[in-house]
Formats: structure tokens, C-alpha cells, sequence
């Protein structure tokens, strides 16, 4: 069959473990036979970072930024047991982290909806949406691990020469631990707009939460920022769009989401948006039922699968046996990136593949053809369970 033709690349980043394995399997057999696929390659798997001493992150994130569009598996964020197993020489950052700060982008995670699926929460009746943040905070943290008694000081020491600012952080009595973190006034305005830019096209009101009752200066910036640019730049559009914006604590927040319907874009400071999608995820399915995409206020998209390598499953793998791993994030991950490349090149037909790739997805959990995590949780209970090769296969001979 003639394949579609693509006018200009997408940057993939390939990744870890079961999702690696099963990155290849999708592409093998939902994308290539239809597709003549145009991509510019960058292995961000753990010992190519490491071998490269983690330059193939940065580079990977440029091409992001040159191409318009990224496409990017799930990635091993290394650690001290990561370190021992691969026999890694150094721990490098979160590949997420570096190519966040590099594209200073905001992340929206989505659940992926099907009709047999019902969210554990049964207030729900609307997708939450949740934008967050992607710079700074405790992903870009500065620790520390102290031996003993001793003073611990926070000091700036301005650029133009005069004097230094400090404050005592802590009189330590003993050993203990300490953490320093920040955040840019910049990045926090492009979160801002990215927020209130995607809820307007989505038509739901944005709402935002952090704790600046207890963090009056930090959390207190956040908000800040976030109203004023509500006030002075989208309340006219988000009237226009019959949408609103509403602030409120993040334990009220949490609250007032396990009680709602739902149907809101919730904003998120860095960690808070780390964990609440994945409760929101796992609260409406699977945390393989959740697409996410980064948005950078320059126009760039990269898109990937908002869980992590599926450690576990490629265990199980290594010695033979076929998993039942739900690899729905990674297909949407992959038609995310090729709509968005269809509507940058103006290519309809592109775009239409994308669309029915995503549909014969559903179509196939629909008809009770469907991997283990889902079958736990769908109704009616599906007669088999499908490893992810055949889930594969039967999603194909849909969109065949």
C-alpha cells in the first residue's frame, strides 16, 4: 500500500526497559506500514547517557526545539540502586528535568477515556486535566547532607557587586539534611499563559492551588504571578470563552477534586503536578490510560507517555515470558506527535491517520480486547487477556 508522506522530521527519543521494547513493537506495526515515517533518532536509553556523558539529552532536546515536535519513550531516572545494577560511573538528571528546562515548557497530562472503563472516583464525569510545571523546584534542588551540629545559611550575592542577602535556614543540633530550591519569574509567567492559552482552547476553567499560606514568599510568588497574568492578560479571552479562573490551597484543591465532576484544567507547581496526574491516572484507569505533552511557550510540543519504563514487566521479559503491558500511552504519545506535525505541515491526511490510529486503540478496548490492568477494572470483564503483542495485532487488524 502507498504509505503517508511526511514533508519534515519529528525528534524520537527512545527510552528504557519494557517501554523500549514495546516502542519498537508499535512503531513496527501501527505506524511504519502506513506511514513513511520521517525522524531524527536520539538514544536517550540509560548507558547511551551515560556513554555520551548525557550529552544526547541536550542534543535531543535542540532537535525538539529545531524540528517543532518530539516524540519521546519513557526513560530510567538513575539513582543509587540504578547505579549499582548498570554499573554506572555517574547519576546524571532526570532526562525529563534537563530537556524541561531547556524548552521551558508547561506539562499537560489528559486521561485517555473509554467507555467500558469507569474512574474509581464516581463523582467523576469529565476528564481533570492537569498542566504542570516543568521547571525548577525540587527537580533542580541543591542538597545537602550535614555531618553534624552547625549553622546552614541561605545567601545570594547579587551579580552587580553589592551586598550579599542571607538568612539562617537552620541551627542544626546534629547530622541532618538540608535542600535548597528555586524558581524563575520567567518560567513561572510562560506556565501561567501556557495554562490559560490551552484552557481557552479546550474551553475548561483553569484552577490553581499551592500552599502560600505556609510558604508565603516562594508559593506566594506562584500565585502572584498566576493572578496577574490572569487579570492583565486572559480574563477578557476567558470571559469570551465562558470560562473561569479559580485559585484555592492545594489540600482544598485535593479535596475539592475527589468530590467534583471534574472537568477543570487543574495547575500544578512542579511536584504537585508529579503526583496528582499520576492519581488522576490511576484514579480513571491505568497509568498507561494518560497522554502527556509538554507545551513551550516558543510553540514547541513534545510528546510521551506520562508513566515510567515498566521496570518490573522487563524483568519478566529478559527471561522470556510476554507481558501484558499497556502500551496505549506510547501509541498516543506517538499519534499526539504526528497530529501535531500533520497541523504544523498542513498535511490532512496525516492528521486523519492519527485520528484513526487513536480510535481503532479504543475500538479494540471497546470490544474486550484489552491487557491485564485494564481487564481488572472493565466491565463487562473482558473473556481473555491480551499480552501487549497481541493487543498490538489487534489493534492493527482494526486499523488494517
Amino acid at each position: 500500500m502507498n504509505r503517508i508522506q511526511m514533508q519534515n522530521a519529528i525528534a524520537e527519543l527512545d527510552g528504557d526497559e519494557m517501554t523500549r521494547v514495546l516502542w519498537a513493537v508499535v512503531k513496527e506495526k501501527l505506524i511504519l506500514p502506513f506511514v513513511d515515517l520521517k525522524v531524527e533518532y536520539y538514544d536517550l536509553g540509560l548507558l547511551n547517557r551515560e556513554a555520551t556523558n548525557d550529552e544526547v539529552t541536550v542534543q535531543s532536546a535542540e532537535a525538539i526545539q529545531r524540528l517543532g515536535v518530539g516524540v519521546k519513550c519513557a526513560t530510567i531516572t538513575s539513582n543509587a540502586a540504578r547505579k549499582t545494577e548498570y554499573n554506572l560511573k555517574n547519576l546524571f538528571p532526570s532526562p525529563n528535568a534537563t530537556i524541561r528546562a531547556i524548552l521551558d515548557g508547561t506539562v499537560f497530562r489528559k486521561p485517555i477515556s473509554v467507555s467500558c472503563i469507569q474512574p474509581t472516583v464516581s463523582s467523576w464525569k469529565k476528564p481533570i486535566i492537569i498542566g504542570r510545571h516543568a521547571y525548577g523546584d525540587v527537580y533542580k534542588a541543591a542538597e545537602l547532607l550535614i555531618p553534624a551540629a552547625g549553622k546552614v545559611e541561605l545567601v545570594y550575592t547579587p551579580a552587580n557587586g553589592s551586598e550579599p542577602q542571607r538568612i539562617t535556614v537552620a541551627d542544626m543540633k546534629g547530622p541532618g539534611i538540608v535542600q535548597g530550591m528555586h524558581n524563575l519569574d520567567e518560567s513561572i509567567y510562560s506556565f501561567a499563559r501556557a495554562c490559560f492559552i490551552y484552557a481557552i482552547k479546550e474551553k475548561v476553567p483553569v484552577w490553581f492551588a499551592t500552599k502560600d499560606t505556609i510558604s508565603k514568599t516562594y508559593d506566594g510568588r506562584f500565585k502572584a504571578i498566576f493572578e496577574a497574568v490572569y487579570e492583565n492578560e486572559y480574563k477578557d479571552q476567558c470571559a469570551a470563552a465562558g470560562i473561569s479562573y479559580f485559585y484555592t490551597l492545594i489540600d482544598d484543591a485535593v479535596s475539592r477534586v475527589v468530590n467534583g465532576e471534574g472537568g477543570f484544567l487543574w495547575a500544578c507547581k512542579n511536584y504537585d503536578g508529579d503526583v496528582q496526574s499520576d492519581m488522576i491516572a490511576s484514579a480513571s484507569g491505568s497509568l498507561a490510560m494518560m497522554t502527556s505533552v509538554l507545551v513551550s511557550p516558543s510553540g514547541v510540543f513534545e510528546y510521551e507517555a506520562a508513566h515510567g519504563t515498566v521496570q518490573q514487566h522487563y524483568y519478566r521479559w529478559q527471561k522470556g515470558e510476554k507481558t501484558s503491558t499497556n502500551p496505549i500511552a506510547l501509541i498516543f504519545a506517538w499519534t499526539g506527535a504526528l497530529a501535531k506535525r500533520a497541523e504544523l505541515d498542513k498535511l490532512p491526511e496525516l492528521a486523519a491517520f492519527a485520528q484513526k490510529l487513536e480510535a481503532a486503540t479504543l475500538a479494540t478496548v471497546e470490544a474486550g480486547e484489552m491487557t491485564g490492568d485494564l481487564a481488572r477494572i472493565a466491565q463487562p470483564a473482558p473473556a481473555k487477556i491480551l499480552n501487549s503483542w497481541d493487543f498490538i495485532d489487534a489493534i492493527a487488524n482494526r486499523l488494517g
